[in-house]
């Protein structure tokens, strides 16, 4: 799931979110935004049962997928757009 606030100016602040569970093991949002670097944006467990991570980003469109522990890479439903290049926001 992803939550979108506005900020200051022309900011968004992104939220990702994955149940904390599903799927099992580190899983990390990759993307056009870091570089498609691993690990930089890992997705942290919250009380209420999920994993969030957010980032801050400007307007602009944005691929990217979640990879989880084991190489495995999953889209995000909720996203603007998925296709076969993975998720698309679109700021």
């Amino acid at each position: 799931m992803i939550k979108r606030n506005k900020l200051f100016g022309n900011q968004v602040r992104v939220t990702f979110s994955l149940p904390r569970d599903t799927p099992p093991g580190a899983v990390s949002v990759v993307g056009s935004f870091n570089g498609w670097e691993p690990g930089r944006h890992e997705l942290v467990p919250r009380r209420d049962g999920t994993r969030t991570v957010t980032v801050r980003l400007g307007p602009g469109e944005y691929r990217f997928r979640y990879l989880a522990a084991g190489g495995v890479w999953l889209d995000d439903d909720s996203a603007d757009r998925v296709d076969e290049r993975g998720s698309l926001l679109l700021l």
